[in-house]
């Protein structure tokens, strides 16, 4: 019950390149293991050898080699659900988590393994007054977490006793580059091959944002900077220049695999494709332009005039089109004939990187409307995340934020689901800051930003319902209509359309110590150790850390059902069958092994006697025999 290991597999993809410079070393429990012969490795790759000390382009900085052992160390913290703060727990496709965010992207790394087609993520801006997340995971979480003084009596992390990154420590950049080094290196790992993300960032830090995006994700994978207009007016205070943007940087997980970013047309610019055909919409357009590159020549019109110019198209394009149809003469009222040719609809139009509208500045309404005005400080506009999960996200694709903040990408995603029926699923992360006691937000009974993020969602959920409901009241559900049920054009009824949001908090492992460690319990310490799961934790926390463990997805289907009087989760309609309840015996293993699940869990504490474990293999050998079967 760890998570994936990283340097093991990088070594392992190493080797499959390089098998001449795979070796074997003593490891530090003296057992023999794989390792990397990296003078051959670097043979391997350069027909001149670098020496040490040698000039060469590199991007580093104090504590970099720290912030890839980060990235690649395991963990064996889980995620406990937390069903009194979820809606629609039982159903729901979407997550919340709570939780340092690195050592939550590490828990879905092996889940979520290129199945996220955005990430979008607003992280510090390194302005001097952002706190940088503490990763010291070198201790036991438990010992972290109470060492730290990060924490209050409740588990909330407290962002005054963060090490804020001010200039005057002397490590200004390099703290920021720490904190997000290692976990952009994570998420890579859960983007799809056509995946991408966007990072909204400013002035401060934009320079070293694109050296780590080129390394992580490779500079032939920079799509684009985006820049974003963030207010207008005012800046008389400014020293020099008054500043009124920031920035989005793009990278994509693989730029020959990524499609065209579409964002919509408005409704005016529409208007304009008046005609429709079987290849779709289109209006006339006229052939002759004063500014075409094309060389000039002669067009007979349908009276035998020869008419000259500098047509919109090459020739041969236009006698292409004339013979089906896409172009055609249309007599003036002086008598002279204009030629003009169908400008067809594209898909959409392409992603621009200024962003210069009002409607990508702060919208204080965005939260006012929902009754939020004023509880978080510089929330991101809502059309802003709806426009870039527009350009690019399909109905049924994943939407990861891992500095979620007041969750305006939860809410954008619901939003666009609403307007098209698409059926995108969101991940949130974000730790659990406490909220300045001062701050509008504490007044108004939210401990910290977590809270805050999801009552967000809650309430943006119930108003798209309502004003969904209000909707379908006016246009009734006549044939043909809106909310047809009949018609799959139709826009989606209120029961298929997912507001809920599964809740789950990032913990220390539901595992006593001697599970990961056996060899340091003598018989004095496992004669009192009574059980090896932890005394405060339920089955549905077992079975969370089950369902990471296994690679299932964890907003899968999860049923309680009864299998000869004991209760039994069955997962993911049957992949996974899992009981962690008391005095099982070989009736309720026979009653699951029938249902010939692929993953079959059960506690050794749960068996009713040694026989249970004994036999479970071989009822499961009779009648289910791929089912791979685990015992905690």
């Amino acid at each position: 019950m760890h998570s994936v290991d990283g340097v093991t597999q990088n070594v392992e993809r190493i080797a499959a390149l390089f098998p001449n410079c795979v070796t074997e070393r003593k490891g530090e429990n003296g057992k023999l293991e794989r390792a990397i012969d990296f003078d051959l490795l670097r043979q391997e790759l350069s027909r001149d050898i670098i020496d040490t000390g040698e000039e060469r382009y590199q991007f580093t900085w104090p504590g970099k080699r720290e912030a890839i052992r980060l990235a690649n160390a395991p963990t064996n913290c889980t995620l406990r659900p937390v069903r009194e703060d979820s809606v629609d727990f039982d159903n729901t496709q979407n997550l919340y988590i709570e939780g340092d965010n690195l050592e939550v992207l590490k828990l879905l790394r092996e889940t979520y393994l290129g199945k996220v087609k955005m990430i979008y993520i607003d992280p510090p801006y390194n302005t001097g007054n952002d706190f940088v997340y503490e990763d010291d995971f070198a201790q036991s979480y438990e010992d972290f977490k109470g060492k730290s003084g990060m924490f209050d009596e409740n588990g909330n992390m407290l962002l005054d006793n963060y090490e804020r990154n001010n200039e005057s420590n002397g490590r200004f950049h390099t703290d920021w580059l720490n904190l997000m080094y290692p976990r952009l290196k994570v998420a890579r790992d859960l983007l799809a091959e056509d995946g991408v993300i966007f990072i909204s960032i400013d002035d401060i830090e934009i320079e070293n944002l694109r050296r780590i995006g080129d390394e992580v994700f490779g500079n032939n994978n920079f799509l684009a900077t985006l820049t974003r207009r963030t207010k207008a007016g005012g800046g008389s205070a400014a020293k020099h220049f008054a500043v009124e943007n920031d920035f989005i940087l793009v990278f994509s997980k693989n730029k020959e695999l990524t499609g065209p970013l579409f964002a919509p047309f408005d409704e005016k610019y529409a208007k304009r494709y008046a005609f429709e055909d079987e290849q779709g919409r289109y209006f006339w357009d006229t052939m002759e332009r004063s500014y075409t590159a094309t060389v000039p020549y002669k067009i007979e019109a349908p009276d035998g005039t020869m008419l000259e110019g500098k047509w919109f198209r090459s020739e041969e394009r236009f006698k292409k089109d004339l013979a089906t149809g896409e172009v055609r003469f249309l007599k003036k009222s002086d008598g002279t004939w204009s030629v003009q040719f169908k400008q067809r609809m594209a898909e959409g139009k392409k992603v621009r990187s200024i962003l210069g509208e009002n409607e990508f500045k702060s919208n204080p309404q965005d939260l006012e409307s929902i009754g939020l005005g004023g509880i978080f400080p510089f929330p991101k506009p809502l059309y802003l995340i709806h426009y870039l999960v527009q350009s690019l996200v399909n109905s049924d694709d994943i939407v990861l934020d891992f500095f979620s903040g007041s969750a305006t990408t939860a809410h954008a995603v619901m939003q666009l689901n609403t307007e098209d029926g698409g059926k995108r699923k969101f991940i949130m992360v974000q730790l659990p800051e406490v909220t300045d006691e001062k701050s509008e937000a504490r007044k108004a009974g939210y401990a910290n930003i977590c809270e805050i993020g999801k009552e967000r969602i809650r309430r943006a959920g119930k108003k798209i319902l309502e004003e969904l409901g209000m909707r379908k009241e006016e246009l009734g559900n006549k044939q043909g209509g809106l909310f047809d049920e009949s018609n799959s054009s139709s826009q989606i009824p209120h029961s298929s359309l997912d507001v809920g949001f599964r809740v789950l908090r990032l913990d220390s492992s539901n595992m006593e110590d001697v599970y990961y460690t056996p060899d340091k319990f003598d018989e004095a310490n496992l004669f009192n150790m009574v059980d090896n799961v932890k005394t405060d934790r339920n089955e549905e926390d077992l079975l969370f850390q089950v369902m990471l463990e296994l690679d299932v997805p964890l907003s899968a289907s999860i049923k309680q059902e009864q299998f000869a009087g004991k209760n039994v989760f069955v997962v993911a309609d049957g992949h996974l069958i899992a009981t962690f309840d008391k005095d099982v015996n070989e009736s309720t293993v026979t009653e699951i092994a029938k249902r010939k699940p692929n993953f079959f869990v059960m506690r050794d504490a749960s068996a009713a006697n040694d026989n249970v474990l004994d036999n479970f293999e071989q009822i499961f050998r009779h009648y289910s025999p791929d089912t791979i079967c685990k015992i905690l």
